[in-house]
């Protein structure tokens, strides 16, 4: 009954600010073809005859979204950093959704605040702010100074707000399925498998020990950086149900005007935010994955050397280490125009399925690629070419991960927000050096010895085990070798496969004595070159024989 009643309401809102407008007609056609139920294009046919909207498009749909909730408050949210897509006058309107979700009460806030903290705030602060600094969709912001005079920001999830979030996400999903199954691109979208995503996220958002975590994470890998300031956290105060972190005095990144005023070079600005994000994904594997202008603010005290700050950062992203290095060379790669690379990558990360013609994939990449090349590399959008390569890996039926897909939409809004900051902004002038230095480091010895000291311990877990495994490796080659018996198998002279076999039993030797000298080492915590290189050629060996 409630969610009939939720559906219901729904409806009368989305009706009342007639967000039918916002579909062409052209759409309504199609949508309402022979493959769509006779209530839906009935129903289409209706609205038609509503009267005229007067209030402008994008009031219309921030007021209507602002009544929906938090679910549709953050749909809003990320709409609006989406210029490029999105008309300027509803990213104008939408942009308010940031910051101006109506509150709730204070008394319910406070009441939340102590019995989360088990103390009255008169005891916990010295000063609390009963007026609420901000009023998110799915929190609200109050400040606050502790007893020993730290200014901070109290953070509370809004009450009752779950159920709300369950409602609304069920009803998604209902409508996923809808479009699923009666809109003619609905299976390749995967609607379902976005609103049951989508609800996972949201639902994280709740658990405020989880964002307070992510925030300190974040913090440490900042930490004395130029670049980006991440306020800390004050454990004492904090748990699942409230936050208290050290409040900031920034300009919010969409305050143009102020920024202007106290000189921020913008060039510079906008190319810090791409390093930003590029050090996130890259070096430290760790990224914040919701970047919509209220989270951002911009330290102009050196305007020359503008800094940022982040708030928000409930939701975070990672990549594996495998996608990491491929979704670097496919960028260079792209950048070189060397299509079959691109494909190759794209078949050993398994974001094709292995058995694709890797001549047409190399087709679809020319295809989507070469046309987007045919303009400045300035106005070329880094964050489209990868939606483009996900696209084609949706094309040969293969299933991107999630991880990439939040990749995706971060460097969307990093884009589109650094080319609000400069219109003229280069992402590939950045984002190339940087990546083609990472690639090298990646190999540098250093690098690769420090690879080889974190899996030595794995390594000698597996040491007793070693020699079976050596010796249930030769059986199934010799097996192999006996059915299959084809030219390919003997190509390699067989005086020279013994001698392989019979190097890499001197370097299995080499293994125990080098994992010996390791172990003893690290007792004294240091880790043995030498151990670590007999490892290293042991296991290469093995693996070449």
């Amino acid at each position: 009954m409630l969610r009939l009643a939720r559906a219901l309401r729904i409806v009368r809102i989305s009706l009342r600010f007639r967000l039918d407008t916002f579909v062409p007609n052209s759409t309504i056609s199609a949508t309402g073809g022979q493959s769509s139920p006779l209530l839906m294009r009935f129903m289409l046919w209706v609205l038609a005859f509503l009267p005229a909207p007067q209030a402008p498009r994008g009031e219309r749909l921030r007021r209507a979204l602002e009544e929906l909730g938090p679910v549709f408050v953050k749909f809003g949210q990320l709409l609006s950093t989406r210029p490029d897509l999105i008309p300027a006058d509803i990213c104008d309107e939408l942009d308010q959704l940031q910051d101006n979700v109506p509150p709730f009460e204070s008394a319910r806030f406070i009441a939340i605040v102590e019995q989360a903290l088990g103390q009255p705030v008169d005891q916990l602060f010295t000063n609390f702010d009963t007026a609420p600094l901000a009023s998110a969709s799915i929190a609200q912001v109050h400040a606050a100074v502790l007893k020993d005079g730290r200014e901070v920001i109290v953070k509370a999830v809004r009450p009752d707000i779950k159920i709300t979030i369950e409602q609304d996400c069920s009803l998604m999903l209902s409508l996923a399925r809808l479009v699923e199954k009666y809109l003619a691109d609905g299976k390749r979208l995967r609607p379902v498998e976005v609103a049951r995503d989508y609800r996972t996220t949201i639902i994280d958002e709740l658990n405020l020990q989880r964002e307070a975590a992510n925030t300190a994470m974040l913090r440490r890998n900042f930490e004395d950086s130029a670049l980006l300031y991440i306020p800390e956290i004050y454990w004492p105060y904090t748990n699942e149900n409230v936050l208290v972190m050290e409040r900031i005095y920034a300009a919010p990144v969409t305050d143009v005007e102020t920024l202007k005023s106290a000189g921020t070079d913008f060039k510079v600005l906008a190319e810090r935010g791409v390093e930003i994000f590029f050090t996130q994904v890259f070096e430290h594997n760790f990224f914040h994955a919701d970047m919509h202008p209220g989270n951002i603010f911009v330290d102009a005290t050196k305007p020359h050397l503008p800094k940022y700050i982040a708030i928000d950062c409930a939701i975070v992203g990672s990549l594996s280490v495998e996608d990491q290095y491929y979704l670097a060379r496919n960028l260079l790669a792209i950048f070189r125009r060397d299509y079959r690379q691109v494909a190759e990558l794209h078949i050993l990360a398994g974001w094709v399925k292995p058995d694709a013609s890797l001549n047409e994939v190399e087709s679809a990449v020319r295809t989507v690629c070469e046309p987007i090349f045919q303009r400045p590399l300035k106005d070329i959008s880094c964050g489209q070419l990868l939606v483009s390569l996900f696209q084609i890996a949706r094309r040969f039926d293969a299933e991107v991960q999630p991880a990439l897909i939040l990749l995706q939409k971060t460097l969307l809004n990093i884009e589109g927000l650094g080319r609000q900051l400069y219109p003229d902004l280069d992402l590939w002038a950045t984002a190339h050096p940087f990546l083609e230095r990472w690639i090298v480091q990646r190999f540098e010895p250093g690098q690769v010895f420090k690879q080889v000291k974190r899996h030595v311990p794995d390594w000698l877990e597996q040491l007793p085990h070693l020699p079976q495994l050596v010796v249930d490796s030769m059986e199934q080659v010799k097996r192999i070798d006996k059915t299959l018996n084809t030219r390919q198998h003997k190509s390699q002279p067989q005086p020279l496969r013994q001698r392989n076999k019979a190097i890499a039993g001197t370097f299995l030797v080499g293994i125990g004595l080098g994992s010996t000298y390791t172990a003893l080492n690290d007792v004294a915590q240091q880790t043995s070159p030498l151990g670590l290189l007999l490892i290293t050629a042991g296991v290469l060996l093995l693996l070449l024989s």
